[in-house]
């Protein structure tokens, strides 16, 4: 199948066109393939978990669009609502019923979430929540950790994700040292350097923000004692606690993390799944809060295609199959599955390789002696033997997140006969 656009064109040849359009070539860095010496594959389909490039080439896609694709690539049972709302509306810019439903069922569903905001982005979540944290305090520091990634927003371009990883250690060109400055930062899974900060800057700091499972520097499962103490010791501070889910939400859980660890934040940031596929942000938390927002408050936060009447569809009617099909232990019993197939290789082959895994999230890494749950504690060849991995995986039909430090996802579309195939197209890659 030749694509429809420039169909004389290859992955190639398109992507020296971009390149004349784009800055990099590319709308998010990730996607130029940088340091793996190879130009991005272009894509112009997706379906179930497959992706085919412009050359016609099919891919068994573990990148998922980052992580909104729980069910895969167009669902058929999203895919109908979706056509159904895209002939009745593309955006009102107006109140309209198809927010309310899905606001409704997370807010019957997510006891922490007692009201809700939605908005476009990720960024957009993470923005306004901490507009609204400074506004409730009076403060004005955030409290970040190393290799957490909360978007683009400026205050918190501080040792953040992958993104940033060999272009800027501590922060992006173009914030400001007074914005920088509002930011701390302390190392993930260090409890003496969190009882320091807060001993020292306590009383400035409105808010500790945190993925709760941190997955956009490798997957650096945390200890719950350590997030219990970050709980612990933001409320006897009147600091308030953020959770990031905006990869977690929906994903490792109805609940995301705060389900499973039993800790609920003060405000919550979600995304991706959200959406079922189209843009999507939301920040949720305590009544008092969130009632800070105007018009009912002086906190101020907006946006024209805000609750999208398509992405509302789309993430209501994928959150209703997860549940009714219990898509969640259904994710785990195929990760289970996955990841037994996975170590089996590796120790078959000798390869110096670590598959880490939680829930429908996995990341491969060089093999070290302990967990890691720092980014210093990445061993320091991870760029170079990812970039050979991905390569080999590339050319014969499994495309990765292309970045050493992203995490893979796993969907209801990858079942036991995709995730076999892919263990033998890796055994391939490993020789």
């Amino acid at each position: 199948m030749k694509h429809k656009i420039f169909p004389e064109l290859s992955s190639d040849q398109l992507f020296e066109r971009a390149k004349k359009v784009n800055p990099g070539g590319v709308h998010s860095p990730v996607r130029s393939f940088a340091g793996l010496g190879h130009s991005p594959v272009f894509f112009e389909k997706a379906e179930g978990a497959t992706l085919t490039s412009v050359e016609g080439k099919t891919y068994i896609d573990y990148c998922q669009s980052f992580g909104p694709m729980i069910l895969g690539h167009r669902d058929p049972e999203v895919l109908k609502p979706v056509h159904e709302m895209i002939d009745t509306a593309w955006s009102f810019g107006a109140c309209e019923p198809y927010s309310l439903q899905l606001g409704e069922w997370i807010q019957s569903h997510i006891p922490w979430a007692e009201k809700l905001r939605f908005v476009s982005s990720g960024t957009e979540a993470v923005m306004s929540a901490l507009r609204v944290a400074r506004a409730a305090t009076g403060r004005h520091k955030i409290l970040k950790f190393e290799g957490c990634y909360h978007g683009h927003v400026d205050s918190l371009l501080v040792k953040a994700g992958s993104g940033l990883a060999g272009i800027a250690a501590a922060s992006s060109a173009g914030v400001s040292d007074a914005v920088a400055g509002e930011t701390l930062t302390v190392v993930l899974d260090d409890e003496m350097a969190l009882e320091e900060v807060f001993r020292r800057e306590g009383k400035n700091i409105a808010a500790v923000i945190i993925e709760p499972l941190p997955a956009n520097y490798g997957l650096l499962i945390q200890r719950k004692e350590f997030l219990i103490k970050i709980r612990d010791l933001a409320k006897t501070n009147g600091s308030l606690l953020i959770f990031d889910e905006v990869i977690s939400g929906f994903r490792v859980a109805l609940g995301g993390m705060a389900e499973i660890l039993g800790i609920y934040p003060d405000l919550v940031t979600y995304g991706k799944i959200l959406g079922g596929g189209f843009p999507v942000g939301c920040y949720a938390g305590r009544k008092d809060l969130m009632e800070l927002v105007a018009p009912l408050g002086n906190v101020y936060q907006a946006g024209t295609l805000s609750a999208n009447p398509v992405g509302m569809v789309a993430g209501y009617e994928t959150l209703q199959k997860m549940q009714r099909v219990n898509g969640w232990q259904l994710l785990e019993k195929r990760g289970q599955y996955f990841e037994k197939k996975i170590k089996d290789l590796f120790n078959a082959k000798k390869a110096p390789i670590e598959f880490i895994r939680y829930g429908s999230l996995f990341w491969f890494h060089l093999k070290t002696e302990k967990p890691i749950r720092q980014v210093g504690q990445i061993p320091a060849g991870q760029k170079e033997a990812f970039r050979i991995f991905f390569l080999k995986a590339l050319e014969r039909g499994v495309y990765l997140a292309p970045n050493a430090y992203e995490v893979g996802f796993l969907s209801l579309a990858h079942d036991e006969a995709i995730l076999d195939r892919t263990v033998k197209i890796l055994e391939e890659a490993l020789g």
